[in-house]
Formats: structure tokens, C-alpha cells, sequence
């Protein structure tokens, strides 16, 4: 095997324009097609529209169980940090997802930043850039899974609490245990469900959709005799507090880890590029379309909550239900209102992991099918089970196993399950902007545009801004939340996860990987690809 196998990236793609878009045979054959030039054969079944794709990020987004799981983020600069925070912040997420648009249409594979990467940068650069920026998207996507499943099992224990009149509040043990059941089950309908995921993805859009839509409504006009009256428009756009002990400029800064983590789960679209039906269009609409949707419906969402709320914040976060938004529900909705909607609202979240357990299967499948990870050649494995076939199955086990170890965290304190919101936000980002600098610095020469282009004045000034932003964000997710002097207990430990991650993913490079990683792989040879699809077409006529 060691003598069939290449470097796919050592020969200039064709646009996506000319191998994506023209067959003559199955609507699949030219997404077949570009993927042969990409270096790779079709392996997994090619089953998602443009609006499923989409469907996939934004059902990860999850907007309002997003925003629940992260308003301690956001509530500590009062309703300025929440509303203008998510707005300033999701304008440059949509930059960043621009500029991914353009690399995903250029070349749609399941491996994209890594390979992307190794495809732009500088020779002497190339394997070790490609190395550490896949290891970081495969644990950044297992890092969202333990954020968002974490998340669900809190939310599911605030109704326990609700339904107690705040009288219970379930200690670590529950929540991990809880934790773990939601991956394992994940890991279950996202192995056996396979077909019908497609059309589990696009349910997801109308839950989420309205949800926010009934939160908006009942929030302000469904209130209970005892509910705090509905905030002036002063309020919510300009009142601005500090709950901590940063500067107040800083503290509203801090409030942008909210939409951060939550608008975070567009490169999604990217790790299903090798299960799209015209990918190099579904692709880059499914990545600025949920960026775009998620940060417009978290705005209005946002300024309906800071409307709706109790003007005593401190009150909210400190909440007997261990969950700001179970308080903010009970407020203004009463016990029954509280729990119909905290049900509606971990349904969602729970979806919201579901998706994301597919997204990070195939990221970590497509590196170990370029021998990247440990134990490769048994995770790149797919199913041919009747009820698998074309899954990584091996894979999602994998993601599943880390996801609980990983998960242990949650077990140490507050801070520490804090880090499984930042791990997810810190090592994308990494991943994001890596193969973005690299065309910049390296590949303008070897970028080709795909279908989806921003145009040949915008697309490197866009560029450009995203590369600064995510510098930024990477920096301001390892601060602590609570203030510069931080106890133990309040610490942001995303640096030293984080530094654990890459470093070691370094000192593996150098030590060992280096001698057998050499970037991307050819599955299969172009003309190989071509041949079967001749035949298959032949076999399809007759």
C-alpha cells in the first residue's frame, strides 16, 4: 500500500467550475469527478442537498440553546455585551465564513483545512502546518461535542430542578454520568440512522427556527402576574454593566465568547463536502448562509431576552436552576411555562450534538485516511454493514470514546467544564485560520476559485480581516471570564489545554509522525476514477 500512495496535493486542482458542475452521467458523477482530481475515491454515499448541508451547521449552531449555554459569558456586561456584543462579534464570524466559502468551492474534500493547508503553504512548512492544524480541528470538533453535550445534560437537570421549585441541583457525578449517556446515544442514532440523517438535518431547521420564533413572542407578551415588567429600549440597547473585575471595555469584550462559540460550527459544511450533491456550490452556501441566519436570529433573539429579563443579573447567574435561561423562562413564563420551554429548548440542544457527532466523525475520518492519527488504518475504515454501509463507523466510535474522557473534566470545577466551551473555540479557530494565511503568504498563485468566489477585489481584504479576528479570538477565549486575578476555581484553563494540544501534536510531528506523514494521499489515480464512472454510466444506459 505504502508504494500506491502519494501526494495529492503536489499537482494544481482544476477549478471546481469545470470537474464540479459537468456530467453527463449521475447528478453525483462531477462531484465523483473532482474529488478523483483532489487525490481521493468516493467512499461515502453522496446523499446531502445544498439545504442539508446547510441544515448541518445550523442544527450545531443550535442559535438559542446556544445562547442559553453561554450567557454567563455574555450577562456579566449587561445587555450592551449581550445585544452589540453578538452583533459586532457575528459581522466578523460572517468575514471569516466568507473567506472559508472560497476555499471550500475551490477544492470540497472532508479533510479541507488540513488539506487546504498543506496545499498552500510553503514546502518547508507544508507537513507539520498540515499535521498540527488537523489535529486541531479533530479535537476542537470532539471539544464541541463535550461543550454542546454538556450543556444539554445541564439544561435537562435545570427541568428536574424547575420541577422542584429550585429546591435540587444535581451535583458532578449526575452531570457527567448524564453527559455520558447523551454521547453514547449519539454516537448509537448517528451509527444506525445514517440514511435518514439527511432528513433529520432538515427538521432541525424548523425546531430551531421556531423555537426562537415562540421565544420572541411568549417572552415579552406571555408573562405571569408576577413577572418582571418588559425593559425600556434605553435598557437594552445602552445599559451596560461589569460583574467582573476587568476593565468595563474589556468585560464587553468577553461578552463575544458567546456568539464566538456559537456561530462556531460553519466548517462543518467543509467535513460533508464528500457527502453533497453539487458540492462545490452546497458547500460554500451552507457555510455563509448559517453564519449569516445564526447571527441576524441571535440579535433579535438577544434583544428580546434583555427585554424580558430581570434587571437583577447577578440574580439570574447565580440561579438555584444552574442554568441562566431556566431563570429567565420562570421569570417571565411562570413554573409550567419554564419547563415546556427548557424541554423545547434541550430537544434542540440535544439535536445540536447529534449533528455535530457527524461533522467530527468525518473531519477525523479524512485524517486518518491520510494515515494522520493514531491506528489509522483501522479508523479510515468505512462499513459496507447493510445497516452502516458508507459510515466511518470505526470513527465515530473513536470521536465517542474521547468525547467521554475528555468529558472528565467536567468532574474538576466550574472552570474546568468552562474549558470544554473554550477548547471547541481555541483549536477551530487555529484550524480556521491556518490554511486562510497560507494562501494568503504562499498559494495566491496556486489559487484556483470554485463556483462560489467573492471576487478578485474583496476575496484577499476579506481574507486579510479574518486572519486578524481569529488572532484575537484565539487570545481572548484564554482569558479568565471572572477578572485578572483569578483563584483557582475562576481560571480559564484553555491555555493550558490548548498549549497541551498543539504542542503535543508538535512534539509527536517531530518525533515520529514526520518520518511517515507526508500530507494528503491519493486514493485513487484521476484516470482510475474516471474509467469507473464511464462504467458506470455505460452500465446505467443499458
Amino acid at each position: 500500500m505504502a508504494e500506491e500512495v502519494t501526494k495529492a496535493s503536489d499537482e494544481k486542482p482544476p477549478t471546481a467550475i469545470e470537474h464540479g458542475a459537468v456530467s453527463d452521467g449521475p447528478p453525483e458523477a462531477g462531484d465523483t469527478e473532482l474529488l478523483a482530481t483532489l487525490g481521493y475515491k468516493q467512499e461515502l454515499r453522496r446523499h446531502y442537498s445544498t439545504i442539508q448541508i446547510f441544515a448541518v451547521a445550523f442544527s450545531i449552531m443550535g442559535l438559542l440553546p446556544s445562547i442559553a449555554s453561554t450567557l454567563s459569558f455574555s450577562m456579566p456586561a449587561g445587555p450592551v455585551g449581550m445585544v452589540w456584543g453578538w452583533l459586532v462579534a457575528s459581522v466578523f464570524i460572517f468575514i471569516v465564513s466568507l473567506a472559508m466559502a472560497d476555499l471550500a468551492s475551490a477544492m470540497p474534500t472532508a479533510g479541507g483545512l488540513y488539506f487546504w493547508t498543506h496545499y498552500y503553504a510553503a514546502d518547508k512548512w507544508k507537513n507539520a502546518l498540515s499535521f498540527i492544524v488537523g489535529y486541531s480541528n479533530t479535537i476542537g470538533l470532539i471539544g464541541g461535542i463535550c461543550s454542546i453535550d454538556y450543556g444539554f445534560a445541564n439544561m435537562l437537570l435545570s427541568m428536574i430542578s424547575i420541577a422542584r421549585d429550585g429546591n435540587w441541583t444535581a451535583s458532578r457525578p449526575v452531570i457527567y454520568g448524564t453527559y455520558v449517556a447523551t454521547v453514547v446515544a449519539h454516537g448509537l442514532i448517528a451509527t444506525f440512522f445514517g440514511r435518514i440523517m439527511p432528513k433529520i438535518q432538515s427538521i432541525c431547521i424548523f425546531l430551531n427556527v421556531g423555537l426562537v420564533f415562540a421565544t420572541v413572542v411568549a417572552l415579552p407578551v406571555g408573562k405571569h402576574k408576577n413577572a418582571p415588567p418588559v425593559n425600556s429600549g434605553s435598557y437594552v440597547f445602552g445599559h451596560m454593566e461589569n460583574l467582573t473585575t476587568w476593565p468595563t471595555g474589556w468585560t464587553f469584550m468577553l461578552a463575544w465568547l458567546s456568539p464566538i462559540w456559537t456561530i462556531g460550527a460553519f466548517d462543518s459544511c467543509v467535513h460533508m463536502s464528500e457527502e453533497a450533491t453539487h458540492a462545490t456550490r452546497a458547500v460554500p452556501i451552507g457555510i455563509i448562509a448559517s453564519s449569516g441566519l445564526c447571527g441576524i436570529l441571535g440579535f433579535v433573539c438577544l434583544a428580546v431576552i434583555a427585554a424580558s429579563m430581570d434587571t437583577n443579573i447577578e440574580g439570574i447567574l447565580g440561579s438555584a436552576f444552574g442554568q441562566p435561561m431556566a431563570q429567565i423562562y420562570y421569570d417571565a413564563l411562570g413554573k409550567s411555562g419554564a419547563l415546556g420551554f427548557m424541554a423545547v429548548v434541550s430537544s434542540v440542544q440535544f439535536f445540536m450534538g447529534l449533528s455535530i457527532i457527524l461533522a467530527a466523525s468525518r473531519q477525523s475520518w479524512a485524517f486518518s485516511r491520510d494515515g494522520a492519527l493514531p491506528f489509522s488504518s483501522f479508523f479510515r475504515k468505512i462499513s459496507q454493514h447493510r445497516l452502516m454501509r458508507y459510515q466511518p463507523v470505526n470513527m465515530m466510535c473513536g470521536v465517542v470514546l474521547v468525547a467521554v474522557v475528555i468529558g472528565l473534566l467536567s468532574l474538576i470545577d466550574n472552570a474546568a467544564a468552562n474549558a470544554l466551551f473554550s477548547l471547541a473555540v481555541a483549536a477551530n479557530d487555529l484550524a480556521w485560520l491556518t490554511p486562510i494565511l497560507a494562501r494568503l503568504l504562499w498559494g495566491n498563485e496556486r489559487f484556483v476559485p470554485g463556483e462560489f468566489y467573492t471576487g478578485k477585489y474583496l476575496s484577499k481584504p476579506i481574507a486579510w480581516t479574518a486572519v486578524i479576528y481569529m488572532v484575537f479570538a484565539i487570545l481572548l477565549c484564554m482569558f479568565p471570564t471572572e477578572g485578572p486575578n483569578p483563584t483557582p476555581a475562576d481560571m480559564n484553563y484553555t491555555v493550558v489545554i490548548n498549549g497541551a494540544l498543539w504542542l503535543g501534536s508538535f512534539a509527536y510531528y517531530m518525533l515520529h509522525a514526520r518520518k511517515t506523514f507526508k500530507g494528503p494521499q491519493t486514493t485513487v489515480a484521476p484516470e482510475e476514477e474516471g474509467k469507473r464512472i464511464e462504467a458506470e454510466r455505460d452500465t446505467s444506459e443499458q
